[in-house]
C-alpha cells in the first residue's frame, strides 16, 4: 500500500468519525432543548399556581360582604386597603417560557384580575397527570391555553332550622 493510499483511508476515516460526531450532537441538542422545555413548562406550573394562591388570598381577604378581585398583578405586592399593608406576592414571578413579566391577565366580570396565563405559543409537553386544581390545563395545545383562574368556592346552601318528624 502506497502512502498516497493510507492518507486517504485516513481522511475517510476522519470525515466517518466528524459526521458520527455530528450526528450524536444534533442528538444531544434535540433532548437538550426538550430537557429544558420540561423544565420551563414545571416552572410555569410553579409561578401560575403561586400567582393563582395570591389572588386568592386577595380576593377572600376582601374587607367587608363584597370580594373583589386585584386590579392589577402589582396590587398583590402592596395590598393597601388595610392600615397595614399586605404583601399576597413578594415580588411578581417572571413567565418561565418567555423569559417576561409580561404575563396575559384573564379579567373577572368586576374588572379586575382574576387570573394569569403565558404568552407563549409553543405546544405543550405535559398533556396529563395534572392536580385537581390544574385539570382543566389538560386541554390546552399551548402554554397561552393553561390560565392559572382563581374561582372562589361556591357557598354552601343553608341549612333550615325545621325540624323533620
Amino acid at each position: 500500500m502506497s502512502r498516497s493510499q493510507s492518507e486517504g483511508f485516513t481522511y475517510l476515516f476522519v470525515l466517518i468519525l466528524v459526521a458520527a460526531l455530528a450526528g450524536t450532537l444534533t442528538i444531544a441538542a434535540t433532548q437538550w432543548s426538550v430537557i429544558d422545555q420540561r423544565k420551563r413548562e414545571a416552572g410555569l406550573l410553579r409561578s401560575g399556581a403561586t400567582i393563582r394562591s395570591a389572588i386568592g388570598a386577595y380576593y377572600e381577604s376582601s374587607p367587608g360582604t363584597v370580594k373583589r378581585y386585584p386590579p392589577s398583578l402589582e396590587a398583590l405586592l402592596r395590598d393597601e386597603r388595610y392600615l397595614a399593608i399586605r404583601r399576597h406576592l413578594r415580588k411578581i414571578p417572571l413567565d418561565p417560557m418567555t423569559q417576561q413579566s409580561d404575563w396575559g391577565l384573564a379579567i373577572a366580570p368586576d374588572g379586575g384580575v382574576m387570573g394569569v396565563y403565558s404568552r407563549s405559543s409553543k405546544s405543550v409537553f405535559k398533556t396529563g397527570n395534572f392536580s385537581i386544581v390544574d385539570k382543566g390545563l389538560a386541554t390546552g395545545s399551548s402554554y397561552s391555553d393553561w390560565r392559572f383562574v382563581y374561582i372562589p368556592a361556591a357557598p354552601s346552601a343553608p341549612t333550615s332550622g325545621a325540624l323533620i318528624r
